[in-house]
């Protein structure tokens, strides 16, 4: 009955987030080019046990990687103990030697994680890849939830879910929790950034100023905002949507005109805190991705309850001689890649391509990961009228305040490609609202 209700008013639902300017853009051949995001109202349905379980596994990864970046650019104790290779360290573009001794205001590197999942059609939830940088896509479901309620109350009053409506209070929570005294802000490259509505909104919702790096100044190691009469107010929480290359010309990429002179200045003397930290690359690459079960074994000393989809280091050679073998049968991946990009199926590639590729992956074997191809769960959708199955994966959001606090909600992105696992947004995918039923 609900979904009924929910999907008669998807046409208004979408003309609304179309009005409201609910956008990503993309930049291909060097032009920006700005799409909507489609909304589909059919919602993902999580049981209230099941979630648990899932939050209780995303607590116990967050943390791990927390652990493990306060280490890597600390005493590196993992690499002396050679549970990861320091050739998957230093080898990352992610990596940054700037970083090094630099410790975070409460020794919290990833304020914001974004942990994309699949439910494989046996129910078991595996980790697809960790997004520790600037991960993106709260917003959407936020608003659409908002729009839902707005266009079929009654289905909200009769179905026992978990409200998605403290996204914006567990993120005021997080940077409060960290700011060394001042404003709190959302830095933002500008309009023509792919995220940019969802930088606008959470700064709407949560109070924050919204700023771009030339309303930023340092004086004297701290950091200032210029509000429009010109007068300085000082910032004790930056949160940041900008890479890290961008953040500070001084620092990093001096060809940077999005960033701020002397930030990472200020940052590093504990002035002020950033969300997430630099350096937090290293902890998204793909092929640091298969250390981090052992990251939970190696620093929490527990089993882990999220598991990876099985995965191979071509670096390895037992694993070389496997995705040799089993070519055909595997997804493999650029480490380096994000968005969808860097991923090829082994089963879709003329024998051309397959020679040119091995070849490649002999000659870079750090570069690229493996995975089994997991058959995971088909979710309906709604596609000129009729109910379709389309693949899905869930972008879990895991914030880490005075403790890691899952929000009860999610981005659900689906392939509209019935012949294609790839959801991402800049690859054509649309969402869907997560619902976690209440206990």
């Amino acid at each position: 009955m609900y979904e009924q209700d929910l999907y008669e008013h998807a046409d208004v639902i979408n003309e609304l987030l179309a009005r409201y300017g609910v956008k990503f853009g993309i930049y291909k051949n060097n032009v920006f080019k700005e799409q909507l995001f489609p909304f589909d109202a059919i919602p993902r349905i999580i049981p209230g046990d099941e979630f648990a379980e899932l939050e209780k596994g995303l607590k116990q990864r967050v943390t791990a990687l927390n652990l493990f970046l306060k280490d890597i650019y600390g005493k590196k104790q993992i690499v002396r103990d050679k549970v990861v290779p320091e050739e998957f360290v230093y080898a990352s573009s992610g990596y940054l030697t700037e970083c090094e001794g630099v410790t975070p205001v409460k020794d919290i590197y990833s304020h914001i994680s974004g942990i994309d999942l699949v439910q494989a059609k046996n129910g078991e939830w595996y980790v697809l890849e960790d997004n520790l940088r600037v991960p993106s896509g709260a917003s959407y479901p936020m608003i659409a939830r908002k729009l839902c309620r707005r266009s079929s109350p009654d289905t909200f009053r009769n179905v026992r879910l978990e409200d998605n409506r403290n996204y914006a209070e567990l993120l005021r929570r997080t940077m409060d929790h960290v700011n060394v005294g001042g404003h709190t802000v959302i830095l933002t490259p500008g309009r023509y950034n792919a995220a940019y509505f969802e930088h606008s909104y959470l700064a709407e919702c949560t109070g924050a100023h919204l700023v771009n790096g030339s309303e930023l100044i340092v004086e004297n190691d701290k950091l200032y905002y210029l509000d429009s009469n010109g007068n300085k107010e000082r910032v004790g929480a930056v949160y940041r949507r900008i890479s890290d290359e961008y953040l500070d010309p001084m620092t990093f990429n001096p060809e940077s005109v999005i960033g701020i002179s002397h930030i990472f200045d200020v940052y590093r003397k504990g002035n002020v805190a950033l969300l997430n930290a630099p350096g937090n690359g290293i902890a998204d690459d793909k092929g640091i991705y298969y250390f981090v079960p052992k990251m939970v074994e190696y620093y929490l000393n527990e089993e882990p309850i999220l598991h990876n989809a099985p995965t191979y280091l071509p670096f390895y050679e037992n694993d070389m001689k496997y995705v040799l073998e089993h070519f055909d049968q595997l997804v493999l991946k650029d480490v380096a890649e994000a968005g969808g990009y860097g991923v090829v199926f082994g089963s879709s590639m003329t024998k051309e391509q397959k020679e040119s590729f091995i070849a490649l992956l002999k000659a870079e074997p750090r570069r690229f990961i493996a995975q089994e191809v997991i058959d995971f769960k088909d979710l309906d959708i709604m596609d000129e009228g009729k109910r379709v199955p389309r693949k899905a994966d869930l972008r879990a959001f895991v914030l880490m305040a005075d403790e890691p606090l899952v929000w009860k909600s999610g981005l659900t992105r689906f392939s509209r490609n019935p012949e294609s696992f790839i959801v991402n947004s800049s690859q054509g995918g649309g969402f869907k609202d997560t619902w976690v039923l209440s206990r």
